[in-house]
This record gives structure tokens, sequence and C-alpha cells, in this order.
């Protein structure tokens, strides 16, 4: 069977039925700067045969395998077991998508439940959600729930966030009306709490930070008074580390691709969110709970989904309508497998390799820490000359780096962001210095 592209005469057909001139009338209404010029796609009529081998072409000029990853940012390369994709790739799992008729939903309304328990206890809170899409989504609707808590229309974020999470945040708050007010980081890559504004909703805090500084949370919650405290956290990092909710957090989100999810050039990513139980009506998203039904069995529903589906419009929580359950169950799988010990090791490991690449990038000459503070898999460093031509010199060695350009926005002109998982050995790490030693 022949695709047969849309004449002219069909399209302006379809124009004049809707009343319409032109395509160009038809979207009139979305501004010029954010959409794109129009034009014909001329994708020529192709075989299966042929478009297969057409993508299979794309796909083998990728060299991504031919590289060391020591990319950060937010997404991380980590070991991913295979029981995770044998489990996540089952039919009653892969299939059963959304739960709302819980009794024939109880497989996935159990690994909501359990992912929900864990995620709660990985970051010291009193419930998490059944997850969002990802961690930038997550942030952003804390700060609107921070704020439909608190009502001051103003929420302090930290500079020292990831750019996409800033920019995400920023999108949603312009659009609630709530301003946001950026507080400063000191010499030391933490955020400045001297330079906290007044009368804020929430403060917004990321640890380890954009830097991979870890920000020292502690006294934060006493400073803030009424006003709420918000913070982004690594996963794994929470497994080794004192988690936010000892230090009095009210809300802790988080990216969820760390646990079991493959970088896969970005997506698709997992949304952690967690809080305490005081403000449960104000969390967005699903929650599962676990209950007894008539005959006396345990059973699992879907207690609180407060969107405007279920509710009145303007008391919903948020406007997202699910939550991404194959990512959640890739997640649950991942975080039962290595258990609460080994998830502790894995972290371990980032620490003590990330520490040794710092030591000996430290030797290199020109090259030192940007930060003294500590920090966990993730280390800024301050690299001699051109920062861009440095990392562009260490991928014609075999190493990716990212980019040089977030960091020079956010105060070091001149520094490479390195990210350490349990994946880089220690010969990796070597060659790396080595190369860095000759990339100047």
């Amino acid at each position: 069977m022949r695709y047969i592209p849309n004449t002219d005469a069909d399209r302006k057909a379809m124009l004049q039925a809707i009343g319409r001139s032109s395509l160009e009338e038809l979207f009139s209404d979305i501004p010029q700067a954010v959409r794109a010029s129009f034009r014909p796609l001329d994708l020529p009529a192709r075989s299966e045969l042929e478009v297969v081998e057409a993508v299979s072409g794309l796909a083998r000029a990728n060299r991504f395998g031919d590289y060391v990853s020591f990319l950060g940012g937010g997404v991380y390369d980590h070991y991913v077991p295979s029981v995770v994709g044998h489990v996540a790739s089952r039919s009653e799992f892969y299939t059963a998508y959304t739960p709302y008729q819980p009794e024939v939903s109880q497989g996935t309304l159990t690994t909501m439940f359990e992912f929900q328990t864990m995620i709660a206890e990985l970051f010291g809170m009193e419930i998490a959600n059944a997850s969002m899409y990802d961690g930038a989504t997550a942030l952003a609707e804390a700060v609107l729930m921070a704020d439909r808590v608190a009502r001051k229309g103003k929420v302090a974020v930290s500079r020292a966030l990831f750019p996409h999470l800033r920019r995400v945040a920023t999108t949603y708050a312009w659009a609630a009306g709530i301003e946001l007010a950026e507080v400063p980081c000191g010499a030391d890559g933490r955020t400045d709490l001297s330079a906290l504004p007044p009368s804020v909703s929430a403060l917004v805090l990321q640890t380890p930070n954009a830097y991979g500084v870890i920000e020292d949370l502690s006294h934060v919650k006493e400073r803030l008074g009424e006003a709420l405290l918000v913070v982004s956290a690594n996963p794994i990092g929470c497994a080794l580390l004192e988690p936010p909710g000892t230090f009095g957090a009210d809300i802790v989100v988080g990216e969820g691709q760390p646990l079991g999810l493959v970088p896969s050039f970005g997506g698709p990513l997992l949304g952690l969110f967690a809080c305490r139980e005081t403000y449960l009506r104000q969390m967005p998203g699903r929650l599962v709970s676990r209950t007894v039904d008539a005959a006396g069995q345990t059973g699992y529903v879907l207690a609180a989904q407060t969107r405007e589906q279920h509710i009145r419009r303007e008391k919903a929580t948020s406007n997202i309508c699910t939550n991404a359950a194959l990512c959640a169950l890739s997640a649950t799988v991942y975080m039962a497998s290595l258990g609460a010990e080994g998830l502790r090791h894995l972290a371990l490991l980032n620490w003590e390799r990330a520490h040794d690449l710092a030591a000996k990038v430290a030797t290199v000459p020109g090259c030192s820490l940007a930060f003294k503070a500590p920090f966990f898999n993730e280390v800024t460093v301050r690299v001699p000359g051109d920062a861009e031509k440095v990392r562009l010199r260490l991928k014609e060695a075999g190493f990716l780096v990212g980019s040089s350009k977030p960091l020079a926005a956010l105060g070091v002109p001149n520094g490479l962001r390195f990210a350490v998982t349990e994946k880089r050995t220690r010969e990796e790490i070597d060659r790396l210095v080595l190369a860095l030693g000759g990339a100047r």
C-alpha cells in the first residue's frame, strides 16, 4: 500500500471546512517566536525495509559506546542490573498502566505502594507520591505547592540549581504569578543563607548542587521560620548521607533516573516527590494506600489524587494527570534488588571514586578543585585556558564531559564538571587524568 501525500487541494478543502484561509491563519494565535516556520515535510514514500535500513544507518552513526562517560548534570551513567529490565518488561506490568480499577490492577498498585514506601524511607520523609514525570517537573510542582501552603507569592531559589531545574521552575512560577528570588552562593559553593530574602513561602535547595557540592542543611529550617524548606536531592546520595527529612525538610524531590534507568540520551526520566503528612492534601500526583477488604484480605487502592478530574478544578493541586508508572516500577525493582545495604555500598563506591578522581586531578598542573566543600559523585574542576576547548580535546581522547557553558553561567568560567559513578574504573580515571594533563 503506497502512501499518497495530501495535495494542495486537500489542504485547502480542510481549511475551508473549519473556516480558515491558510495554515498561517490557523496557527495565528501561537506567537511567532515559539512556532517553527511552516513548510512541507517532503517525506518520500518508502517501504518498511527501506525505512529500517535508513534508521539503522542513523543508529550506526552513534558512537556513544566508543567513549567513557563522565557526564552528569542530572542524568548519570549507573549500572542497571538485568533483573530490572526483565521484570519491567513482563506483560502484566507493561500493559497494566493506569490503575483506575483497583480490583484488576492490584499488581500495579502494589508496586506503586512499594515505590512510595522506599522513596519516603530514602528521603527520610513521611509520605511520597507514586512518582511524577521527571525531577524538573517535581521541583516545579514543589514550588507551587509551597506557595499554596504559605501564600507569600515569592519563593527563594538557590543559584546552585541545575539550569534545567531552574528553567522549568521559572516557567511554572511565571504562569502561577509566583516570584522567584535568587539566593547567591558563597566561595565554598554552598548557598549563602545570609542573603535569604524576607517573607518567602519557601527556600529551594539542591544537594548535591550544580557544582557537586553537598549543601549543609543543618539549622536551615530554623532560619526559615514559617517558610517551607524544599530540597532536591540525589537519591543515591541519600543512601549514604543524612537524608533531607532528618534536617526538617518539608518537601523533598529528586530525579529518579539513577535508580535503574539508563541515560538514554535524556529520557524517559522519573520524578520523585515526598513531603510531610501534614501537607498530604496539597501534594500533587497520586497516592496509593494499603487497606483491607470485606473478606479481611489486603488490598491496594488509589487513596488520593487531587487533580481536576476528581475534584473541583479550582482545588486541583496539579494538572499532572498520571505518573511515570513503568519508570517507577524499574526504580522499585532496582531498589529492591540492591536492598538498603546494597544502595549504601553503591553510594560509597560513587563517593570513593569521585574523590579518587579529585585527588588525582589536583596534581595536574594548572588544574584545581573549584570548591573545598564536601562533594558526592560530581566535582567541579578549574582547568587552565578555555574550558570548552579542553572538553573537546578530552572528547577526542575518548572521554565525554559536560559542557562548560552551564558552569560559566553559574560563575565558574573555566570550570568542567566530572561525574563519577560505580561504572568508572580506576584505570579509566587514570587515563582521564593523563588526558587532562595534555588537553590544555
